[in-house]
């Protein structure tokens, strides 16, 4: 089996270690030159490609039986546009490849904060611009026929490099102390890819999330605490909140969640 990664970021560049040591051919893109020599080192067949820029990208980085798409949109920047047109592009490339299975990294930004629990069976309605656009391009890959796509939709992104306990550390009048939140760390996101793989479980959306949905000041201050850091103050309300659960992880995965949110937090 051949995966190729487009975008070896923080989680892209952990997956494609970890199909590495699986035994997996992975070829892996990354936009800048100098990062080139670091995945050649981990053994991942380098490329540097910056769909942005790029009309076409390499045809030897399509030559593959899984292509995972984790490139953010970075519609806070106001790239959203961008980001889909070249999803857009991307999308004849691939099929002229005629690879079979895209998985796309998308975010639980999908569903708007409308005090409930939803799930992959609840219709997504985003009320920030990252949501829409995200939402846009898994809508953009679904209605494709000439390949399978599956969605993952990550859960706010925790672990080494981007410890919890540094978002709010020291900050006051936090609003919203009461609501729930929804994250997993790096090690369940590569748990959860893995398992799509090694079950062959393409063609679903996931809701990648930790089960555990403490209340925002209560996670956020335990985890500054854990790293030392200055105590966090919440407001107590609980105002424009979600929790986000899964029905197609464990129906279709099984997978256990490794990585507990409380009440040990660490960055590792």
């Amino acid at each position: 089996m051949t995966v190729s990664v487009l975008g070896c970021g923080w989680y892209g560049s952990e997956l494609a270690k970890t199909l590495v040591n699986k035994w997996i051919k992975v070829k892996g893109s990354t936009t800048s030159a100098e990062k080139l020599a670091v995945l050649s080192q981990l053994g991942i067949e380098p490329y540097q490609i910056n769909l942005a820029t790029d009309d076409t990208i390499d045809t030897d980085f399509l030559e593959c039986d899984v292509l995972w798409i984790s490139i953010p949109p970075k519609a806070r920047s106001g790239n959203g546009k961008v980001y889909l047109d070249s999803l857009t592009k991307l999308i004849p490339q691939i099929k002229s490849q005629a690879v079979k299975q895209v998985v796309l990294i998308s975010s639980t930004g999908v569903y708007s904060d409308n005090n409930t629990e939803v799930t992959e069976l609840d219709a997504p309605s985003p009320d920030t611009e990252s949501g829409k656009i995200l939402l846009a391009a898994e809508e953009l890959l679904k209605a494709e026929k000439g390949f399978t796509t599956t969605i993952i939709r990550f859960g706010g992104l925790i672990g080494p490099g981007r410890d919890p306990g540094r978002f709010f550390a020291g900050k006051k009048a936090i609003p919203n102390g009461d609501a729930p939140v929804n994250l997993i760390h790096l090690t369940d996101c590569i748990g959860i890819s893995s398992a799509i793989l090694d079950k062959q479980a393409f063609g679903y959306t996931y809701n990648a999330v930790s089960p555990l949905h403490p209340p925002k000041g209560e996670f956020y201050t335990a985890a500054a605490l854990a790293s030392a850091l200055e105590e966090p103050q919440f407001i107590e309300e609980k105002n424009n909140w979600k929790i986000v659960s899964s029905v197609n992880v464990p129906k279709y995965l099984e997978y256990e969640y490794k990585h507990g949110l409380m009440p040990t937090i660490t960055s590792s």
